[in-house]
């Protein structure tokens, strides 16, 4: 059995739009330029994270599943995803505007690229002076609509933008047009998948003067041309209180304002549980009087077996819980 929080080697991603907030606020260590991603937990081809503390530091996440099985990530969970971590957990920081994409569903993804879908959340952890998002349509649209606006580098007039700032939440099911604006640094919870269709890149080019490959025709049957009337996920929160933000098919997602010691009963999940620290610093006291510490820009995976702990605040902290 595997009984304590286990940190990853976080694996850090150059990008083009990719700035230095992982590495100033949330103490990424990299001598690499322009990181736009962190990845805290994750099962990519390629990007298998690797364990950071305990008994198993060296080992991968594919090697834990494949010893500790649903002890690691529940038994529903083991049962339905097999030896494959269905979650990807990142940072994203933003210092340019990333391309206007989507992503298709889990149908469209297997059927095409043998994938998962990709279903996912942001939560805004540190945002500029009228840093924004896009997501979404502003109205309804039609595929001739789309492709009109598109074909005429227009395509930004269709799409609804926020101004945003710390604590605001999105929702982004498949489908659903979206591109983080510069100035945004945010936690992004979402399906172990890395399919992303890109169909607007701003007119940007590579160091040798190359745009980035777009994917046009790929797009038009996943787009959901459907509008909202808002995207923001309005959410209230109590104090040491475990309240909701986001419950959908492929993963639940609630947020804790720390400010003393809570005791955390985990019995009534069959899964593992993931928490990220988006603000502050907290410790997780397990068995026996050990304990773990996190700061702003960690995450710790909790495995199913250990359904009993405490966290303790050090200051005023902030936890994003994630489960499936």
């Amino acid at each position: 059995m595997i009984a304590y929080p286990i940190k990853f080697e976080p694996i850090l991603q150059e990008k083009i739009w990719g700035g230095s907030k992982l590495k100033s606020l949330l103490n990424k260590a990299s001598n690499k330029q322009n990181i736009g991603e962190s990845w805290e937990i994750s099962d990519v081809d390629n990007n298998i994270s690797v364990v950071a503390n305990g008994d198993y530091k060296g080992k991968t996440l594919q090697d834990l599943i494949a010893l500790f099985k649903g002890d690691l990530v529940g038994e529903k969970v083991y049962k339905h995803f097999g030896e494959k971590f269905p979650l990807l957990i990142k940072f994203i920081d933003a210092k340019e505007a990333l391309s206007i994409q989507l992503h298709p569903d889990d149908a469209l993804a297997k059927k095409r690229h043998n994938s998962f879908g990709k279903t996912e959340m942001w939560y805004v952890m540190q945002a500029d002076k009228n840093a924004n998002l896009i997501v979404g349509f502003k109205e309804d649209c039609t595929k001739e609509i789309y492709l009109d606006y598109l074909n005429r580098d227009k395509i930004a007039d269709l799409l609804n933008t926020d101004i945003v700032k710390p604590g605001d939440v999105y929702f982004i099911p498949t489908g659903r047009i979206h591109a983080i604006g510069l100035g945004v640094l945010l936690a992004e919870i979402q399906q172990t998948s890395d399919i992303t269709y890109r169909i607007y890149d701003w007119n940007r080019k590579d160091s040798e003067g190359k745009g980035r490959e777009l994917h046009t025709q790929e797009a038009l049957d996943a787009i959901d041309y459907k509008s909202n009337e808002s995207y923001k996920t309005d959410y209230q929160t109590q104090e040491n209180t475990v309240s909701s933000l986001i419950e959908c098919p492929y993963f639940t997602t609630n947020i804790i304002e720390l400010s003393k010691e809570i005791a955390i009963n985990n019995t009534d999940k069959d899964s593992f549980v993931i928490y990220i620290c988006t603000k502050g610093k907290a410790r997780i006291d397990y068995s026996f009087g050990q304990s773990v510490e996190m700061v702003m820009g960690e995450t710790v995976l909790i495995p199913s077996s250990l359904k009993n702990f405490k966290f303790n605040a050090d200051e005023a902290s902030t936890l994003l819980e994630v489960f499936i």
